[in-house]
């Protein structure tokens, strides 16, 4: 799924409402629990909307490696 696609906007809506959830739908499990266990600690001290908007970014512009390394050789 490229950047955009319709994979990577659910796992952007889904990190909007938990930070994480989306990384976990695309596969990346430790990602997920990072983004998920910084956000409440900063929460904490009013500054875990960083991490959780990070998490909707990074949902968003995912690409996986193999896609990204085809594109490469189109280009060339």
């Amino acid at each position: 799924m490229g950047s955009g696609s319709c994979g990577n906007v659910i796992a952007a809506l889904a990190s909007f409402f938990i930070p994480g959830l989306g990384q976990l739908l695309q596969g990346r499990w430790l990602l997920a629990g990072f983004m998920f266990v910084m956000t409440a600690l900063l929460w904490l001290i009013l500054l875990g909307w960083i991490i959780h908007l990070c998490s909707i970014i990074d949902a968003a512009f995912y690409q996986r490696a193999e896609r990204r390394h085809s594109d490469d050789y189109r280009r060339a």
